[in-house]
């Protein structure tokens, strides 16, 4: 296997060459499936290939894509896990019994509710706090002082968009890092640790692969050598939460149209955005792309080429509307999950009764179809 590193290429070369990754012993120009879980050892034992001992602690394929999200997102080293959640779970399992975390409220529920039931019986204090209020969560850092801090920018499902750089400086400035989940953004919009976080984590199931075939997790870390990341590659190797060869194989190969399919995603849903927003039939719309947002303003200095795949509204009529004219789409298939090719919708107050979502939201992941054909599908839907 070789590979010729360029770190001063764009993300779109680094992405479409895969990190210069070839198949040395072929002359192929698509890395192979390496599927070996244990490798030979020289007549001195030392590993044949430097590294290649067991796949549980190094896996051919997972380097493979590990190197080249440290590359897209300006990162010392990166690890691959065979879900988002598993991701999740490395970071938190680093803290110690006892320990203060504080995570952003409403975020994505999967994450909230594991870390909620994580804290309890690690007896972590666990503080939640919207921190899109960056006066709210500087405050809350200065009376807990976190040892972590978790956020995610823009949000799932509210779009909100949080300052990284004040959630770093708040952070660190009591002794904590901060993690942060950039599934929506990927790194072709939004590289945080830019911006200070320490380590971003990814559902790679989402954007990164973006062919809803793979499920998978990512991290990328700033500083390689701190004790944390030493503390998640060491429980990762240990506890099993590996990446298999094949979804690895898949995951590179779909990262290598990231920036395409980023770059269409943000533009189909800016125009589905703006169209939705003068719809009689829709109370409001969530996406950071619309002047209107909220968070706008910061969008644009954290998020560079686009908005991303997600947005939301609410339908007038609450949930009755709502699930009629979900019936109605031709082209959204019904289906949980966001950043693929295709458009999905789902409608959140079904899938998340309790968590506070108004009845009448939707929630949209904009795939790479044309914007014209996804207009006239909700159009129809929602009533002309």
């Amino acid at each position: 296997m070789s590979q010729n590193p360029k770190p001063s290429l764009h993300p779109a070369t680094i992405a479409a060459q895969a990190g210069g990754l070839l198949d040395a012993d072929t002359g192929g120009v698509v890395p192979p499936i390496h599927p070996a879980t244990t490798f030979v050892r020289g007549e001195d034992y030392a590993p044949v290939v430097e590294g290649n001992v067991y796949s549980r602690t190094a896996a051919p394929n997972g380097r493979m894509v590990e190197g080249v999200l440290a590359e897209l997102e300006g990162a010392q080293d990166a690890m691959v896990f065979p879900s988002g959640m598993a991701a999740v779970a490395a970071v938190f399992r680093t803290l110690p019994a006892g320990a203060c975390v504080l995570v952003q409220s409403q975020i994505y529920w999967g994450t909230t509710a594991w870390i909620r039931d994580f804290c309890t019986r690690r007896t972590i204090t666990l503080i939640e706090v919207e921190a899109s209020d960056t006066d709210a969560f500087v405050a809350a850092c200065a009376a807990h002082k976190p040892a972590l801090a978790w956020i995610e920018t823009p949000s799932n499902p509210w779009l909100r968009i949080v300052d990284i750089s004040a959630c770093a400086q708040a952070v660190h400035g009591e002794g904590g890092i901060l993690v942060a989940d950039m599934t929506t953004c990927t790194p072709i919009l939004t590289r945080a640790l830019d911006f200070g976080a320490d380590i971003v984590m990814h559902s790679a199931t989402k954007g990164l692969n973006g062919h809803s075939d793979v499920l998978a997790g990512a991290l990328s870390v700033a500083d390689a050598n701190s004790y944390i990341w030493q503390a998640i590659r060491t429980d990762r190797d240990m506890a099993g939460a590996v990446l298999g060869p094949f979804e690895a194989w898949l995951l590179l190969r779909g990262m290598r149209t990231l920036p395409l399919r980023v770059e269409r995603m943000s533009s189909n849903a800016q125009k589905l955005a703006e169209y939705l927003s003068d719809h009689p039939a829709v109370e409001t719309v969530l996406y950071p792309g619309l002047t209107t947002h909220t968070g706008h303003a910061l969008a644009v200095q954290q998020m560079k080429g686009g908005f991303g795949p997600l947005l939301s509204f609410v339908v007038k009529g609450e949930a009755e509307a709502a699930l009629a004219a979900v019936a109605r789409l031709k082209l959204f298939h019904r289906a949980t999950s966001l950043g693929g090719v295709e458009s999905l919708v789902e409608h959140r107050h079904t899938i998340e009764p309790h968590t506070g979502i108004p009845e009448g939201l939707l929630r949209l992941s904009v795939g790479i179809e044309d914007a014209g054909d996804l207009i006239e599908d909700l159009g129809q839907a929602l009533g002309q």
